[in-house]
């Protein structure tokens, strides 16, 4: 991550849990020693895999720590984000439990060396070798990494730190044993000639036949009867195209609290009486955050083409001081107060070259005054005439990604003037510099000799400070939803009272199919609390009114869906038309016999005996039908060739195929070798992934997470 990123963004989260793994390298060989896969002090478990139980405990501190690396790194951690990093840890610890099981087979193990080749090699971890990067020879230091480690051997973990060590060992362990697998696996890739010819020869075989369809329309479907059983007699027939997940059906009423057309007028009235004390405010800033404006202010510059606010002209022609609105702006509405205007370059292109006075953990590597004069011999050196570029090459930290481009960057205005932004590098070269100016400015990062070498789209700009106040719901409207969802709840306590009572009040309850790990549900979006109720109740059961943002939800558990073969009147709808047509093609079939007099067969069905040239075998498409690979299949048979081959059923209708020709297309001739290193590749590149997905499909996977989560 360059320097100048760091300039403007926090570091990343990776960074943040090595750093705290790093620290907790206190307890020596402890980590060897460690029982993995042992079972913690516990007795209770969110699940197995093939029998292997997930501790609840173990389980929930690594979800804790996670969640507390991301709310560190700033990222706020929402019922959604929960959801999202819960189900990334599940399929976490399902897959190392069902790689270990691979490894044992194996006897795959990670021993104390391979974790020194991780820690110090010449291979080592990105991790470690970003920690301790040598920013003058951009090399990694090894020693720095063993003494920086060692050091800490004299120190006592906490809980915590023990934990992010254990991750962290964790991490490099299970990688380590990854990485050894997948090339195990990866050298069984082979691509051989044999293969490679059949491919040709496929991919370049056509065909030409004659045949006759009787079609499935000739047979109305009002005469045709699908029951259950035809349904349930199909499903077993083809089990693996219907797995059914376990799942819950519910139905549900919504009563809106939504902001009533006199909430909005009340809102408005409201912040329209605040614009003559927001004109006459001495401090704006300082206004907009005692009266709790829902908008934060923007200490900086917006120029007119990054101006996207409802009413953009009409704010940028106000005068300094004046005050525009109200007026609405999604779920706001909001004033807004002209602070300044100035002209200001849309964009900044420049360069730069960095003596660095801190490494990436804030330590001081230099002094300020060693900084300093080599900046100014550097400064001397690039006036005379020597290259930016060698300067950069020779100075400028590895971690430092404008290395990569001479020092040189481009920014926007408004990259420039945010909170994370050096101050001192963004005054310089947005607001005081102008082209071609060059400039010493120390940061906290150190010291930079930078040069501006455009600014572009200079246009008018404007510093606006916006007094927002959310639309929202009085009173009057909460408390009349509520207690509607109140007193339909109250008539409704199971599955044939809540019908009776939504058909009285003329309610339409909506439907949604929720599983135990949902967060969402269709219609209502973020309620992990109500599908947690679902599972923790009985079908019929009905639920409180229960608040979700500005709606009241009361909800019937309607049914309940076991995971394994699905019931006829759930897969109906999708394959219904299916088994019709296979009953109208049995029909069909019993009506021609064991005749293959394909003109006798098409006088039958009023059709005729058809040609189809330069069919290829591997898209099975056939004009004026469409897709019928049984039909093609018959179409590249050898061996009957010349004879007439049925009946067929396919999916428009029943077939009788008589092959008369088959042959190649002219082909340039294929390299193998080239060819075969892009199959293998191919296959290469997405096998450790399928492999871990096969994994799954034939594990016992028991996933009690609605539990506790």
């Amino acid at each position: 991550m360059s320097i100048i990123q760091k300039i403007r963004e926090k570091p990343g989260l990776i960074i943040g849990i090595i750093a705290f793994a790093l620290i907790s390298f206190i307890l020596g060989d402890y980590f060897l020693s460690r029982n993995r896969g042992a079972s913690r002090n516990s007795n209770s478990y969110i699940g197995s895999v093939n029998g292997t139980k997930i501790d609840l405990a173990d389980f929930s501190n690594k979800l804790a720590l996670t969640e507390e690396n991301y709310s560190q790194q700033g990222t706020p951690v929402t019922e959604e984000m929960k959801q999202y990093i819960t189900e990334q840890l599940w399929n976490q610890e399902v897959d190392d439990i069902l790689m270990k099981e691979e490894y044992e087979k194996l006897g795959l193990t990670f021993s104390s060396a391979d974790l020194n080749e991780a820690l110090y090699g010449a291979n080592a971890n990105p991790s470690m070798v970003q920690r301790f990067t040598d920013p003058k020879t951009g090399a990694f230091d090894v020693n720095a990494a063993r003494q920086y480690i060692n050091s800490l051997k004299k120190k006592k973990a906490t809980d915590k730190e023990r934990m992010q060590m254990e991750q962290f060992i964790d991490y490099l362990i299970n990688n380590g044993l990854r990485t050894k697998y997948t090339f195990l696996i990866s050298g069984s890739v082979f691509y051989p000639k044999w293969l490679n010819d059949k491919d040709v020869n496929d991919q370049n075989s056509i065909a030409s036949v004659n045949y006759v369809m009787a079609p499935y329309a000739s047979i109305n479907d009002s005469t045709i009867k699908v029951t259950d059983e035809d349904i349930d007699n199909y499903i077993s027939k083809h089990k693996s195209e219907f797995k059914q997940e376990k799942s819950r059906t519910i139905s549900y009423l919504v009563f809106d609290a939504a902001p009533s057309a006199a909430d909005t007028a009340t809102v408005r009235e409201a912040v329209a009486k605040l614009k003559q004390p927001f004109t006459e405010a001495k401090d704006a800033a300082q206004y907009v955050a005692a009266n709790n404006s829902s908008t934060p202010y923007f200490d900086g510059f917006v120029t007119k083409s990054q101006l996207k606010v409802p009413n953009a002209d009409s704010i940028q022609n106000i005068p300094v001081g004046s005050v525009y609105g109200p007026y609405p702006d999604g779920g706001n509405f909001v004033l807004a107060r002209m602070v300044d205007k100035r002209q200001l370059a849309d964009s900044v292109k420049c360069r730069h070259v960095l003596i660095g006075t801190k490494d990436e953990n804030g330590q001081q590597i230099i002094s300020d005054s060693i900084a300093s004069i080599r900046i100014d011999s550097i400064k001397n050196a690039i006036n005379g005439g020597a290259s930016w570029a060698a300067m950069v090459e020779k100075y400028n930290p590895v971690s430092d990604g404008s290395r990569q481009n001479k020092g040189e960057m481009t920014f926007s205005s408004l990259q420039i003037q945010g909170q994370n932004f050096a101050k001192e590098f963004g005054k310089f070269i947005l607001f005081d510099g102008k082209k071609g100016e060059r400039k010493v400015v120390k940061t906290d990062f150190g010291y930079h000799y930078i040069e501006i070498m455009d600014q572009m789209g200079i246009q008018p700009a404007v510093k606006v400070a916006y007094y927002s106040k959310p639309i929202e719901s009085g009173e009057e409207t909460i408390n009349s939803a509520s207690t509607a969802a109140t007193q339909f709840a109250a008539e409704a306590r199971d599955a044939k009272s809540f019908e009776a009572t939504a058909q009285k009040k003329k309610l339409s309850p909506r439907i949604a199919e929720v599983k135990p790990n949902d967060y969402q549900v269709i219609g209502l979006g973020a309620a992990r609390k109500l599908i947690k109720w679902t599972y923790e109740n009985k079908v019929g059961s009905v639920s409180e009114p229960e608040s979700l943002g500005d709606k009241y939800v009361v909800v019937l558990i309607s049914e309940e869906k076991q995971e394994g073969t699905p019931k006829a009147k759930d897969v109906r709808m999708q394959v219904e038309n299916v088994v019709r047509n296979y009953k109208k093609a049995q029909q069909i079939i019993g009506k021609i016999g064991n005749s293959k007099d394909m003109n006798a067969i098409a006088k039958s069905f009023n059709t005729t005996v058809s040609r189809a040239d330069s069919l290829s075998f591997l898209a099975p498409f056939i004009p004026g039908i469409g897709a019928e690979s049984k039909f093609t299949g018959a179409a590249f048979d050898a061996i009957n060739k010349g004879k007439v081959i049925g009946p067929i059923a396919g999916n428009s209708g029943v077939f009788f195929v008589q092959n008369l020709s088959i042959g190649l297309k002219p082909a340039v001739d294929a390299d193998y070798k080239a060819r075969r290193q892009q199959m293998e590749q191919s296959q290469k590149g997405n096998l450790g992934y399928k492999f871990v997905e096969s994994l799954r499909k034939s594990a016992t996977i028991k996933d009690n997470r609605v539990d506790f989560f």
